[in-house]
């Protein structure tokens, strides 16, 4: 059966979606980052071996449950998503000199006019209004529709000014002013293929529900005259039938054929109208004659130009932008900045203690307080360390020299989380860690304490995030990115519906 999920849906989804960071029973998200250890052939304990790619070439992860169980094992941390760092957002499409833009239909995708083999396709061989280039970004930031084209030419007059009346440029473009950019929208929701999308109030109230702009020419016709027989000049008054009321027209003749048309009263609610023959030849001045002209009247989207610019240009998509600073001392300094990342990951309502996420950021490392009696060595990043006396064994993610803190993880591959047997076992009591690389050996600290920031029990402190709890909506397996305390890492992460 023929059937399809329509634009509307997908709008509704993102809706939906983007309603869920700030609703009543909102849903908690983070933006985590991971994987500090390189990509590679990792061996397992059965003697089989997981390909992961490699640095330079990272393979796409599998949607399965093994790569959601994978995803937290090497997390490092996360950051909280709110509703503030959230946007609908569209295709970015910059005003460009000698572009011939596509002009807004409400019926690309349609056969019409008999025909049963051929849409109707923008200029640019869209069939869908979405995918067609009928709106464009200025330089100061103001977003408009194309309405006319001026017959399909190359657009060079830049747009300007905030009217909320139909903007004519010197090319004969004509375009409806929808919203301006934000400076807040401008720093944290425009890339180089998107940007932000929002309806301008002012604009919204302006717009009338079925008021018509545009009529576009699709046969010109011959022999049509106004009264006395003048094949050039302009019938007047022409109405415009349809569903809504009031739709008038004038429609100009050059030589006996229909050059332009122009709607001289937009009437309101209108969802089809049309402009026939017999009306054009009944007009008041009209000479009586003529015929084979087609004009097709463009209808607006529902309530009218510009009453919700997110519907009208195809908003469903929504950006998540956060950042990741230095190592986030304002929140806990939970983000390391020893060691780089290769993976990012959307986690929805993730646990904490046992209970919802709440925190700015969360540590997803494991760590161990480290004497200074013995005096301890001097761990490096990614090396092996384990505990002969219990054969715990992990990797470590940072020497923290100065506060003597152990940060590690520990995974399900030989060397990295589990001993040759498969066996994960806990780093625990005084038991001396050594590094497999450096030869660097530390003693536990026993004692409670919190330090840096940290809260250890007996030396030991776990990660903040609950490990496997929550959902993974999103993983993106990337080439190494290395931190510093210096450096902010921008993520701005698009989703599609």
């Amino acid at each position: 059966m023929p059937a399809i999920i329509t634009n509307k849906f997908r709008i509704h989804n993102a809706e939906q979606f983007s309603e869920s960071f700030s609703e009543a029973s909102a849903n908690i998200y983070y933006l985590a980052i991971g994987r500090p250890q390189p990509y590679g052939t990792l061996t397992r304990p059965d003697g089989r071996t997981d390909y992961e790619g490699t640095d330079t070439t990272p393979i796409t992860p599998g949607d399965s449950i093994v790569n959601e169980f994978n995803t937290f094992d090497d997390l490092l941390a996360s950051k909280r998503i709110t509703a503030t760092n959230v946007s609908f957002v569209v295709p970015r499409r910059n005003w460009v000199t000698g572009t011939t833009y596509d002009i807004y239909r409400h019926d690309y995708g349609e056969y019409i006019t008999g025909s049963t083999t051929t849409r109707v396709t923008a200029n640019s061989g869209a069939t869908t209004l979405y995918d067609s280039t009928f709106y464009v970004l200025s330089a100061a930031n103001n977003v408009y529709k194309c309405l006319d084209n001026d017959g399909n030419t190359a657009s060079t007059v830049e747009p300007t000014g905030t009217s909320t009346s139909v903007l004519t440029t010197g090319d004969g473009y004509k375009w409806k002013y929808l919203y301006s950019m934000s400076a807040s929208q401008q720093a944290n929701f425009i890339s180089t293929d998107f940007m932000a999308v929002a309806t301008n109030g002012t604009v919204s109230s302006a717009a009338v529900n079925g008021a018509l702009d545009i009529v576009k020419i699709k046969t010109a016709g011959s022999a049509y005259s106004v009264t006395g027989g003048a094949t050039t000049g302009t019938i007047t008054a022409v109405p415009i039938r349809g569903d809504g009321s009031s739709g008038v027209c004038s429609v100009t003749l050059t030589s006996g054929a229909i050059t332009a048309v122009t709607v001289t009263t937009a009437g309101t609610n209108y969802t089809y109208a049309y402009i026939t023959n017999a009306g054009i030849l009944a007009a008041t001045n009209a000479g009586g004659a003529g015929s084979g002209a087609e004009l097709d009247v463009a209808i607006p989207p529902k309530g009218g130009h510009g009453k919700n610019a997110v519907e009208e240009l195809g908003g469903f998509f929504v950006m998540m932008n956060t950042s990741f600073e230095g190592t986030e001392s304002a929140s806990s300094g939970d983000i390391s900045a020893a060691n780089d990342f290769r993976k990012i990951a959307l986690l929805r309502d993730p646990l904490s203690a046992g209970s919802a996420a709440t925190a700015t950021t969360l540590r997803s490392t494991y760590a161990v307080k480290i004497n200074t009696s013995p005096t301890p060595g001097t761990f490096v990043v990614d090396e092996e360390i384990n505990q002969a006396t219990t054969g715990a064994v992990g990797k470590v993610v940072e020497w923290d020299a100065t506060n003597k803190i152990l940060y590690y993880l520990q995974t399900r591959h030989n060397d990295a989380g589990v001993d040759s047997n498969g066996n994960k076992t806990a780093f625990s009591g005084t038991n001396v860690v050594t590094g497999q690389t450096s030869s660097a050996t530390g003693t536990p600290d026993a004692s409670t304490q919190t330090v840096n920031s940290v809260s250890f029990v007996s030396g030991y402190s776990t990660p903040e995030l609950d490990h496997d709890s929550g959902d993974v909506l999103y993983v993106e397996n990337r080439t190494p990115i290395q931190r510093a305390t210096d450096q902010t890492e921008n993520v701005k992460l698009i989703v599609e519906f």
